[in-house]
């Protein structure tokens, strides 16, 4: 649900090409309505449809359209049946959830948060640079990878799917926590002589243990 609606230039919005797929539209028939939709729009109005592009399977550009959700609401409203009423709650929600972020990345605690959390992302990429040396010296031929790895894990752990970017106060919060645990576990394991894919497993099993503690809470 979280790739239905996406962040663009400070608005939540989804494409035409997403909303064909969703609910079972050719896309140049989709294409089709939302150029009959702006021959009767008014240029400056709340309705909001970019067009845009994007490289299919065979690496050609092809046409598509960026739009809001008042640009979605008047595209879908004429599709009908059960499942489009189910994929129009999906849209909602994740509409409703994107603008929440939005707003808050306007707050000042969303700012001071993103900027302590870029800190200590900093700290923990220095020691992820030692270990990837530190993964070389025992054999490791994809150490360069342990960097996307560690932050995967982080932002799993921290419940952020779209990027750090689209997050919440409170995901950043946790990715700082999970962060800043990944970088004493590294620091640790290094010193501690183990290997690095034991690093990496402890690691997990402390975040697993942090998130269990959090629900007993």
């Amino acid at each position: 649900m979280n790739d239905l609606v996406y962040l663009k230039t400070e608005e939540a919005m989804t494409d035409s090409l997403t909303v064909a797929e969703s609910f079972g539209k050719r896309h140049d028939r989709v294409l089709r309505a939302i150029d009959n939709l702006l021959e009767g729009l008014p240029k400056n109005g709340a309705v909001k449809f970019v067009q845009t592009r994007y490289k299919d399977a065979k690496g050609e550009y092809r046409k598509k359209y960026l739009m809001n959700r008042d640009g979605f609401s008047l595209l879908v409203m004429g599709f009908t049946g059960k499942k489009a009423l189910e994929w129009k709650l999906k849209y909602i929600e994740a509409f409703n959830k994107m603008e929440s972020v939005v707003s808050q990345r306007r707050t000042s605690a969303w700012i001071e948060t993103r900027k302590s959390g870029m800190l200590t992302r900093k700290a923990e990429t220095d020691i992820i640079k030692k270990l990837v040396d530190y993964s070389k010296e025992q054999g490791s031929t994809h150490s360069d990878k342990l960097y996307i790895t560690y932050t995967r894990l982080a932002n799993k752990a921290a419940g952020i799917d779209n990027g750090r970017d689209t997050a919440t106060v409170d995901q950043l919060n946790m990715l700082k926590v999970y962060e800043g645990i990944a970088l004493g576990m590294i620091r640790d394991g290094m010193q501690a002589g183990k290997y690095y894919k034991d690093i990496y497993q402890d690691t997990k099993k402390r975040f697993t243990q942090v998130q269990e503690l959090a629900y007993l809470t």
